[in-house]
């Protein structure tokens, strides 16, 4: 009889040994103030915040707002909208960035910022796109064949600036297979 532990046990070890690691890194610039961003770049921020301040998050009471800059200079702003019903709710985000792709699909995103503010803690780093969100703007990249800046304040901490999504998202779901069926 054969003892099913000791064949995943030699699998395992054979596994182990052909591993082999990969190392995945990102560049991120770092700013100390908003004062130090280039004048568009917090303009951007500045419609952040504007649109966070109008967001509904009567559950998390984490406002959420994020402003898109477009190639052709437009500046298109979304917000989280919860609902009781958790995952029917939506980020900033991807409001915005649907919100764009819609309207105006022929127009890259060139940059995105994105705020939040709260009373319920305090907000000790930046804040970053959740994985959904850092998929769509993947996928977005990607369909329009420009990068997209991500802008990410903290309340009184450094501004971290991504030069692509990719960046925040290495190893993203790719379509590649999906379009061959």
């Amino acid at each position: 009889m054969i003892d099913s532990r000791k064949i995943y046990i030699f699998a395992h070890l054979h596994e182990a040994r052909t591993m082999k690691e990969l190392q995945l890194t990102s560049t991120i610039v770092s700013y100390n103030n908003r004062e130090e961003l280039p004048a568009a770049d917090r303009a951007l921020l500045q419609a952040a915040t504007l649109a966070a301040a109008k967001a509904y998050a009567p559950y998390s009471q984490f406002k959420v707002g994020a402003a898109i800059l477009l190639a052709d200079g437009q500046i298109i702003t979304g917000n989280n909208q919860e609902n009781v019903a958790y995952p029917s709710g939506l980020c900033a985000e991807r409001v915005a960035l649907f919100y764009a792709s819609a309207n105006f699909p022929d127009i890259p995103v060139e940059a995105i910022a994105i705020t939040a503010t709260t009373e319920v803690f305090e907000l000790t780093t930046a804040v970053t796109p959740c994985g959904s969100c850092r998929q769509v703007m993947a996928e977005i990249e990607k369909k329009q064949k420009h990068n997209m800046r991500v802008i990410m304040p903290g309340d009184n901490n450094p501004i971290l600036i991504a030069e692509t999504c990719r960046q925040l998202l290495p190893l993203m779901f790719e379509n590649n297979e999906l379009l061959k069926v």
